[in-house]
Order: structure tokens, then sequence, then C-alpha cells
């Protein structure tokens, strides 16, 4: 598969970041395992705007997405709505759905009849970059 494990460090780390040593070492580590990530389901996609900081989702944040999940109820997903890409809270209330945004300054937009939705997968995780 190309992916390469990573040593897994498990002494504590305050501060700063001591020396690594070899006896620190208690497994490889694999983001795979880690993130439960099952290819070829899985994608990346960057985020645009701000309608999910409330959900620590930020403009150009990068989520990564599972296409085999079946999404639930206040699952965060990514999906079209009339053609439209978007990331947002699905909300399902009988036969009715919602999309909400983790952001109070936008309202939720309720899916009306004749509108076409499709899910393209649920965000299992975040990546944030520190740069």
């Amino acid at each position: 598969s190309g992916l390469q494990p990573l040593p897994l460090y498990t002494f504590k780390i305050p501060a700063g970041f001591p020396n690594p040593a070899a006896d620190h070492i208690e497994q490889d580590f694999s983001f795979d395992r880690l993130m439960d990530l099952r290819a070829p389901h899985i994608y990346v996609a960057k985020i645009d705007g701000d309608s999910m900081e409330g959900a620590k989702i930020f403009h150009d944040s990068l989520v990564v997405v599972d296409r085999s999940r079946k999404p639930s109820s206040g699952s965060i997903v990514i999906a079209a709505l009339n053609n439209e890409p978007l990331c947002k809270i699905l909300i399902l209330q009988g036969d009715h759905v919602v999309l909400k945004s983790a952001n109070p300054a936008y309202p939720p937009r309720h899916i009306l009849e004749g509108e076409e939705l499709s899910i393209w997968g649920v965000v299992r995780h975040g990546v944030t970059s520190f740069e």
C-alpha cells in the first residue's frame, strides 16, 4: 500500500520534545489503524468557508471522509444539495431532512420537496496544521 508505519513514543511530552530514545518506542503507529481508515472508501476534502467552525472545522481545513459509513442524525457529512457540494451536520426528523451549520451565523437549511440531496460520506476526522 506504500504506507510506512511510524514509531509511537509513549513518554509524556509536557512542553518540549526530549530526544527520543529507542526504549520509549512501544509499537509501530499507523494513522490508518488509529483512525479506522478503510481504503478505498476514504477520501480527503478541503473545506471552504466558516460555517462549520463550531465543530472545529475551519476554512481551509482538511477532513477525512468515509463513504462506507452510513450517516445518522447528528453526523457531519459531505453532501451535494442540488449539485452544490457542502459540509454540514445532518439532522433527520422523521421524513424531514435538515442540513445544519456549526456556526450560528448561518440558519439551518431545510431540504424541500423536489430538491436533490446526495450524501458523499461521513466526516470522520479533521486534520489540523499548526503552520
